[in-house]
């Protein structure tokens, strides 16, 4: 799973979600990319359960790019503990995906594969996305 090796403090606030994407909203590398439509987190969970399923279905053939990275760490307070006592300790990163974000992009496939590919991996994220073309 993808985490930062450092960052310049260990927690975060929640932040909002709001607005559309102005950067990374294009296909730049591959030939096809995963759109995302919605805002959300993505945590790094999901990102390498998308990743391995392209892969396997590639059959390891073509490039894969993983535009999105898990830089914000979400912290989370023990269960049944009492207010106070300051913040929770950091459970797990997520990506702050914003709708317009390209989320994968694959080249090096036919058009039905790569389709297809990126169809199975939209199933693992928690948002509804859709397939651009360069």
């Amino acid at each position: 799973m993808m985490i930062p090796k450092r960052t310049k403090y260990r927690k975060f606030h929640r932040g909002r979600m709001g607005g559309i994407a102005t950067r990374g909203n294009t296909v730049s590398f591959g030939d096809f990319g995963l759109q995302a439509l919605e805002p959300v987190w993505i945590t790094s969970r999901q990102i390498e359960a998308t990743r391995r399923t392209i892969t396997r279905y590639t059959k390891r053939g073509g490039k894969l790019w993983i535009k999105i990275f898990p830089d914000k760490s979400v912290t989370a307070r023990a269960a049944e503990s009492r207010m106070g006592s300051g913040k929770g300790s950091v459970e797990y990163w997520v990506a702050v995906v914003k709708p317009g974000t390209v989320l994968f992009e694959i080249a090096g496939v036919s058009d039905d594969v790569a389709k297809k590919a990126l169809k199975l991996a939209s199933y693992k994220l928690p948002i509804k996305t859709k397939i651009i073309t360069k």
